[in-house]
């Protein structure tokens, strides 16, 4: 990792942790950065200047000053404010588009993360750091490596700027009318010749596809899975061309953070050595929650409410899991009909399901910390977190196998002792009953059931090995 310290990273996202999040984007792009520093690379961050990204986090920040970004016809203005503490941030201004309610699903979203864009790379000499690689973050980003290639490669400082786009989820691809194009100052046969147009629209995310030098997934599976027509959106046989050049970096979690021996937010500390002490979290849950008081497998879930993540088997399997001798608790807000749907749950098994339709951080992390198992029945899963969590504390995940839960998860073998989890494969209600009827057989064997915990926690999925294989992608592609 020598070569590392030699790199000039610049992570370019609509969204980064602890600043502002809507999802794993901002996971992802507020710890790999730290990863990456801690290796060496001089990485630093942008992201816009959202009005909801609270006041605390601008102590201590630096105004750069602004310049004029152009976007067609019209210009608007663009702030840079700098923060250089740990991992360093410029924050994109401009209040016209940021000073919002929300992050995402205005009609002029083509406008708001077009200047973005533009302002990213107009802003690389203004503040004086010129990156060996950007990399480039979901179809908000997308434009970016287009107008690095197209409308400043004869400019020498930014000529040689190698360029990554990792797609987090196909499923989002920022398909816009084709007078967008427009505000790039690019030539209109990118659109003509189907370079950047996609059924009829220009496609953010097919540019970053199209004109970046590599393109990655947030798993090995997922990069796989995104080139059939099961898996693509519509971007399947694009995802097939760009053959070599498409890649599968399983994402990681902060160890340091997601520490059940040192976690302040989980109700008893405890380690691979002392799992017992899980039980007292349990206790504890079931005591706040107003679950029965019993030591029977608490069934665990932390998800959006959305068929994405499998609500739609999950509900026809529901009346047989509840059969069962077992409790279930969800986290979670989504689509209102699953909302609902808990509510009944919890209404009808009163004292054995609890449905907390919210989201609570510090109420995250007693969950984890305190289930004996964690579905995750996703129809896809690009990586998932949840899973990763979960193994860090112990509670035994069982996931369908797809994307990055296959990439995490292994079958465990109550006969070798091998394995971290439980797979099923079809994606029926019927794949989901199979995989809880294997864990509650492990279960009822306390040796197996320990020796499967203590697998769990032993699992390493840092983030330090995952920015290790980014170092070395970043140097396979500046060594082109």
């Amino acid at each position: 990792m020598k070569q590392a310290e030699k790199l000039k990273i610049l992570i370019v996202s609509s969204e980064a942790s602890p600043f502002i999040k809507s999802g794993g984007l901002g996971d992802v792009a507020g710890s790999l950065p730290k990863a990456l520093k801690e290796l060496g690379a001089d990485v630093r961050v942008v992201i816009p200047k959202y009005r909801k990204i609270k006041n605390e986090h601008y102590i201590n920040i630096e105004y750069l000053g602004s310049f004029d970004v152009k976007l067609g016809w019209r210009k608007q203005k663009a702030g840079v404010l700098f923060k250089n503490e740990g991992v360093p941030v410029y924050f994109i201004e401009n209040d016209y588009y940021f000073g919002r309610d929300g992050l995402y699903g205005y009609d002029d979203d083509n406008e708001r993360f077009a200047f973005f864009s533009k302002a990213v790379v107009d802003m690389l000499p203004f503040v004086d750091f010129i990156p060996d690689v950007i990399h480039c973050n979901d179809w908000q980003t997308g434009p970016v490596p287009m107008i690095l290639r197209e409308t400043y490669k004869k400019i020498a400082y930014l000529k040689n700027i190698k360029t990554l786009y990792t797609i987090h989820n196909l499923q989002y691809q920022g398909n816009f009318d084709p007078s967008s194009l427009e505000m790039f100052e690019v030539p209109g046969y990118l659109y003509d010749n189907g370079t950047v147009e996609f059924y009829g629209r220009m496609s953010y995310m097919k540019a970053g596809i199209e004109f970046s030098d590599v393109v990655s997934t947030v798993s090995e599976t997922y990069a796989n899975e995104i080139q059939t027509p099961e898996y693509g959106y519509g971007f399947d046989g694009i995802m097939r061309s760009v053959g070599g050049k498409l890649r599968g970096i399983i994402n990681g979690i902060d160890y340091e953070e997601n520490d059940p021996a040192s976690d302040k937010r989980i109700f008893v500390n405890f380690d691979a050595d002392s799992i017992e002490k899980k039980k007292e979290n349990k206790k504890m849950l079931q005591k706040s929650l107003g679950l029965e008081e019993r030591d029977v497998p608490l069934l665990c879930m932390i998800t959006r409410l959305a068929n994405q993540k499998g609500m739609d088997i999950l509900a026809g399997a529901m009346e047989s899991l509840m059969e069962r001798d077992i409790q279930f608790v969800i986290l979670g807000t989504g689509e209102r009909e699953y909302e609902d749907m808990f509510r009944y749950y919890e209404d009808r098994w009163r004292g054995r399901v609890c449905s907390c339709i919210l989201f609570d951080d510090v109420l995250a992390q007693r969950i984890y910390a305190s289930g004996d198992l964690f579905l995750m029945p996703s129809r896809f899963e690009p990586c998932g977190l949840g899973q990763m969590f979960s193994l860090r504390y112990g509670t035994v995940p069982i996931v369908r196998k797809t994307g990055g839960l296959a990439d995490t998860v292994v079958h465990f073998n109550p006969e070798t002792g091998e394995g971290n989890g439980f797979l099923f494969e079809t994606y029926d209600s019927g794949g989901i009953l199979w995989a809880v009827n294997e864990a509650l057989n492990v279960y009822e064997n306390r040796d197996s059931w320990n020796r499967l915990v203590k697998n769990c926690m032993e699992t390493k999925l840092s983030w330090r090995d995952s920015a290790k294989k980014y170092i070395e992608l970043y140097e396979e592609m500046l060594n082109k």
